[in-house]
């Protein structure tokens, strides 16, 4: 854990299972010979401290078990639509609108300050912690035009989503900023309220977004860069999951019932 934690200048708990994927590989690229055993405490260490802390922790996974490694769960355009219609609150419709609409990791939505919203150049500043590269990731105009309502009605002062004071030193958040288990809490429930039956976690939109980019005709350069991920290895495992124009995949019952069933009229 103290390792992981020196790599990327954070406690293990703000780490999302990306990042430790991510180092997990960079250990076994360092390596010419590299502890399973090693890779095994450092997953099964983390699963512990973040099931402890009642943080998603289903997706952390050994990289070099091939039979353990488990495709991210996607959401359909509709289903994200559904939530961005479904959510009550508009502090939530935002949380989800930059979740997905920027890609950004759970930490990373929670992080954002008023002063790395660029509203006139349709942008926002990633800022990442030590070690790690900011990035620029654009805006969109539907998002442009929430915020610019959610700032006017919530009046947030540094963050831009504000968590809930401490009473007495106790009851709200560490800090100032929306609790990584509200934050979590938010979106599992607005997603059950539209009625989708998929696991749905932060990091789900996250996932979305980079398939639904790439499905859309993004190169996989530009949405490495827009993910903010070390090893392009990382990204090229959403090839595995767009549904690609080029490469579309279809059963050949579909073709069978398009060809046969003209015949029969």
């Amino acid at each position: 854990m103290a390792a992981i934690s020196l790599y990327f200048g954070k406690i293990p708990t703000q780490l999302d299972p990306e990042q430790v994927q991510d180092y997990l590989f960079y250990q076994q690229k360092k390596s010419k010979t590299p502890s399973q055993t090693y890779f095994k405490h450092c997953v099964y260490g983390l699963r512990f401290l973040l099931k402890s802390e009642g943080l998603p922790y289903e997706f952390l996974c050994l990289p070099s078990i091939k039979y353990e490694k488990k495709l991210p769960v996607v959401l359909s355009k509709e289903e994200v639509w559904a939530m961005l219609q479904g959510a009550k609150l508009l502090k939530h419709k935002i949380l989800i609108g930059l979740l997905y609409g920027c890609g950004l990791r759970c930490m990373e939505a929670r992080s954002v300050r008023l002063q790395d919203l660029d509203l006139d150049r349709k942008q926002l500043k990633v800022v990442q912690g030590k070690g790690k590269k900011d990035r620029y990731v654009p805006l969109s105009e539907h998002l442009i035009r929430g915020l610019k309502k959610y700032i006017e009605a919530e009046k947030p002062q540094d963050y831009l989503f504000n968590g809930q004071p401490l009473v007495n030193g106790a009851g709200g958040d560490f800090d100032n900023r929306y609790s990584q288990r509200g934050v979590q809490w938010a979106v599992r429930q607005v997603a059950k309220a539209v009625g989708i039956k998929k696991e749905v976690h932060t990091h789900t939109l996250r996932h979305s977004y980079a398939t639904h980019l790439l499905e859309d005709g993004m190169d996989i350069m530009t949405l490495k860069d827009l993910l903010g991920h070390q090893n392009i290895e990382t990204t090229l495992e959403y090839l595995h999951i767009a549904q690609l124009e080029s490469q579309r995949i279809f059963s050949p019952l579909d073709t069978l019932f398009a060809k046969c069933s003209r015949s029969l009229k």
